[in-house]
């Protein structure tokens, strides 16, 4: 057997291959991320059977997924493995605090002869697009988020009474409204007309010329400062937050469309949506990869960690959160809400408050009961039966 181990980084990686007698075949060399450096590697790995072959990589977020898709092109069998293992295994080797990229690239290698280690299964299209949509609308929102409290800090400067007259500051007519009249002065100077069209067109009719008296006698009154270059981010602002909205929009539709053509029984338990299930299906991956719901428990980061020695065993353990951490908040999410829509689940949830634990407690065992259905329907491609 021969194992060849890489340690992956941005420009190059690092490799080692041995065979199974621990005899070096090629000493840690380096070979750049291109077309040319994967071309080296495949000279450099021994002309044997395939099956003969196995071929060791952290999981090193995007650096690593040309590499991984140019070794399944070529047949060649991977495993990826977890970087905290591999940490963990280096430290066990020696006291010696010693970490550089070829001995990590050893140290794969090793963990490779040990053997105990799953096959890596390639994704398929719809997953790994589904993947890469779902992640980049986690970002997107983070990033409108981020603009959303930039406008918050400066309505606390511009027209700090603002908040107490509306629903919500983040709501289209009172962007509509601060795009129109970006400062207190603009507002407390404008016809009382052209306010109430802005505020009733932008709102569908739910403000109209009450809200608009009661917002302008309050500009009139307001402590907040009239800055040009103030009004000029606040309405920028707007507009970056205004566009990744349209955006997000877009982003669901072609994440419905690919859900869709999954058509996943995900999509029949209470609360779901596409977009929770997108996040769900795309982290998951294919079922098969998880021997048992424990196992998808762990993935997730949900499963309570242990402590234990001579006599004394904690009582009180903390959640892992070791995994996927968008799949733990999907998990969650839709704990919340199927909790809503489920008698069964709504049930669970109440026993678990009346045991005196906290709501987002009982939210972790709800999800953990959730993980179970969840890998029943996907495993066994049955849909949602309420109980």
């Amino acid at each position: 057997m021969i194992y060849v181990g890489i340690d992956v980084a941005k420009n190059k990686h690092d490799c080692f291959i041995v065979d199974s007698e621990g005899e070096v075949i090629h000493n840690v060399f380096t070979f750049k991320n291109s077309r040319q450096g994967f071309n080296q590697l495949l000279q450099a790995v021994p002309d044997v059977e395939r099956s003969q072959i196995l071929i060791g990589l952290e999981a090193t977020g995007h650096y690593s997924n040309n590499l991984i898709n140019f070794l399944t092109e070529n047949n060649l069998p991977t495993t990826i493995l977890n970087p905290l293992q591999t940490s963990l295994f280096r430290k066990a080797q020696t006291l010696r605090k010693t970490k550089t990229d070829s001995v990590d690239a050893k140290t794969i290698t090793m963990m490779l002869r040990t053997g105990d280690f799953k096959s890596h299964s390639p994704v398929s299209y719809h997953h790994r697009e589904l993947k890469s949509l779902a992640r980049h609308r986690s970002r997107l929102i983070k990033t409108r988020d981020s603009y959303k409290m930039s406008i918050t800090r400066l309505l606390d400067i511009v027209f700090p009474e603002l908040p107490a007259l509306v629903w919500s500051i983040h709501q289209a007519s009172v962007y509509q409204l601060l795009l129109a009249f970006p400062n207190t002065r603009e507002i407390a100077d404008a016809h009382l007309t052209k306010l109430t069209h802005v505020l009733s067109k932008a709102s569908n009719g739910r403000y109209g010329k009450e809200e608009a008296v009661a917002i302008r006698d309050a500009a009139k009154t307001s402590i907040g400062t009239c800055s040009p270059s103030l009004s000029y981010e606040l309405k920028q602002t707007i507009h970056l937050v205004q566009n990744l909205q349209n955006e997000i929009k877009e982003l669901d539709q072609k994440i419905k469309q690919l859900v869709d053509e999954l058509n996943s029984p995900l999509l029949s338990i209470p609360g779901i949506s596409h977009r929770l299930a997108a996040v769900i299906l795309s982290e998951i991956g294919d079922i098969t990869r998880f021997e048992s719901p424990a196992k998808l428990l762990a993935f997730a980061g949900l499963d309570p960690s242990t402590h234990q020695s001579g006599k004394f065993t904690a009582t009180q353990a903390r959640m892992v959160k070791r995994g996927s951490p968008y799949l733990r908040w999907a998990l969650l999410q839709a704990s919340r809400l199927i909790v809503m829509r489920d008698a069964t689940f709504r049930e669970y949830y109440d026993k678990k408050r009346s045991e005196g634990k906290h709501h987002y407690v009982t939210l972790s065992h709800t999800a953990k009961k959730l993980i179970r259905v969840i890998y029943h329907l996907l495993s066994t491609n049955q849909y949602f039966v309420a109980q």
